[in-house]
């Protein structure tokens, strides 16, 4: 990764008379500015000339088609969803462990607290650092954060160093998606961006991968639920987890930074003024790919300080205090109303962020204390292992796979659609909670834990497909980012709860199971069903 660029390449002679027409290329492409589609961001977010160019990287793109450097930035750029949902999973993991080690009694849940508000920091600094100094730096350096720190909680001499390292650590977790989806959906052709639904399936992998390495590290190595007191001699395997999650975090960094050459996004090169790189760039994924791309530097250069869509001459600002006030635009008060613009459009914009925050709420403080609670009832059972606790941790990863597939085919059912599918398996994943606090054997108890699993990850399948579908294009970045903070924000809110609830009762369980069902009814509220139409 020596070179920040690849090298200008130069223009067969079979390219020179399509340069000769420049003019005429220039042309075709201003009036493709008026062919296309509306923009993702609200009209007035980005300058105009930079939408104008936008529009033929995209076609450039397109015309490359999906090729071996995008199905290679496929399984990198999946590095990062697994590690987004393998953390979260790595902190309720260790939590049994630690609270024995540590005789934390109720205090447990400000290790998920320093979590959540790591994860906030990580998704707004990374989200905003990537429009200042590049997609690139900062997709190669979220993994390194997140290892390194990962490493240093193995080590923790104490519950706060811990709690600090793992907002340490989420903090590089937290730019994951928002870089990485940045960076796939600007170098995959428009005809494939399905595929950033696709790349779900390493979200999956991530709760799986964590719960097979926890399983005989944690239950070989871990003092047993019951124990009375449990020295650090005794209960090295959470520590012997985070070397081994952390060792694989640096793992597939070095996959990225030193095996995939990663070249900065064609999109943001030509935001900060540098067309020629931007041009050099297509023209590597497409030689990378076998194929050819006729666009030149001309091409873009012709569109400066016309008057496309009312540009009267301006010139894009290139400094990095532009490109804040850019990433910022979609947030600004105008941006808003738009999302409230119809008394029908206002109130699915309402439903949907009281949706997304009250599961924001449910799911992490279920998750974040279903391994103690795993233990903790196995124990009242007469056998409570931890090595049967992380062998039905393992279960549950397995079953929650084939959900979020499955999410694909209800959503499509005739009369059930998004909406109801949503409604149904949100209500069902409270519903299998409150039943499992009724579980009198750990079979039982397993089982229940199982119908979770399944449901919950449809829920979340058809809540990343509905939220986009139902955004008009022009505000679904605006949109999007409004549900993404509340659904962050009361992330926040539940290991503050569990502070305040007893950890051995089922009270978070309760509390969780209660939520969910909310959440399902208000579901049905939504006067918009996106099965069969289009998204506007």
């Amino acid at each position: 990764m020596s070179e920040n660029q690849p090298a200008p390449v130069a223009v067969p002679d079979d390219e020179k008379h399509a340069l000769d027409s420049k003019d005429a290329d220039a042309a075709s492409a201003k009036d493709s500015v008026h062919r296309a589609e509306d923009d993702l961001l609200p009209e007035g977010s980005l300058d105009p000339v930079y939408q104008a160019k936008a529009h033929v990287l995209n076609q450039a793109i397109q015309d490359i088609g999906m090729g071996k450097y995008q199905w290679q930035l496929f399984v990198v750029t999946g590095f990062g969803w697994l590690a987004d949902n393998l953390w979260p999973i790595v902190t309720g993991l260790i939590f049994a462990p630690v609270v024995n080690e540590f005789q934390l009694g109720n205090r447990g849940p400000f290790m998920k607290l320093g979590q959540n508000i790591g994860l906030l920091v990580g998704a707004f600094a990374w989200g905003i650092g990537s429009d200042v100094w590049g997609r690139r730096w900062s997709f190669n350096i979220t993994l390194f954060i997140t290892g390194v720190f990962a490493l240093a909680a193995g080590g923790a001499p104490s519950f706060a160093a811990l709690t600090v390292f793992v907002s340490l650590w989420s903090v590089g977790v937290g730019g994951n998606l928002p870089v990485d989806s940045a960076i796939f959906l600007e170098f995959i052709p428009g005809s494939h961006q399905y595929l950033l639904t696709v790349l779900s399936i390493w979200w999956a992998f991530g709760q799986l991968l964590g719960s097979l390495i926890a399983w005989p590290l944690i239950s070989n190595f871990s003092c047993e639920q019951t124990a009375t007191t449990c020295t650090r001699s005794e209960n090295m395997g959470w520590r012997y987890f985070l070397f081994t999650m952390g060792g694989l975090m640096l793992v597939l960094w070095g996959i990225r930074f030193f095996i995939f050459k990663l070249y900065e996004s064609p999109k943001y090169l030509m935001g900060r003024g540098k067309d020629q790189q931007a041009v050099d760039v297509v023209r590597f994924v497409a030689k990378t790919n076998g194929h050819e791309t006729h666009l030149s530097v001309e091409d873009l250069r012709s569109l400066d300080g016309s008057t496309i869509a009312g540009g009267d001459d301006a010139a894009l600002d290139t400094s990095a205090a532009a490109a804040v006030k850019r990433k910022l635009a979609a947030f600004n008060s105008g941006h808003v109303k738009s999302l409230f613009a119809t008394r029908k459009l206002a109130w699915s914009t309402f439903l949907l962020i009281i949706i997304w925050a009250l599961i924001g709420l449910a799911f992490p403080l279920y998750n974040a204390f279903v391994t103690f609670f795993l233990a903790s009832r196995g124990a009242d059972f007469g056998d409570g292992s931890v090595y049967i606790t992380y062998r039905n941790q393992v279960i549950l990863s397995v079953i929650g796979v084939p959900g979020a597939l499955m999410a694909g085919w209800f959503v499509e059912l005739p009369y059930i659609g998004r909406r109801g599918t949503l409604s149904i398996f949100t209500i069902l994943t409270g519903v299998f909670l409150f039943a499992s606090t009724t579980a009198r054997s750990s079979d039982a108890l397993l089982g229940w834990n199982c119908g979770y699993s399944f449901t919950s990850n449809v829920m979340y399948g058809v809540l990343y497909a509905i939220s986009p579908e139902i955004f008009p294009t022009k505000d679904r970045g605006t949109g999007n980012g409004i549900v993404a903070t509340a659904n962050r924000i009361f992330g926040i809110m539940a290991p503050i709860i569990a502070l305040n609830t007893d950890l051995k009762t089922s009270a978070p369980i309760f509390i969780s199971g209660a939520i969910f069902i909310v959440a399902g009814f208000i579901a049905l509220l939504i006067p918009f069903e996106p099965r069969g139409k289009a998204s506007l």
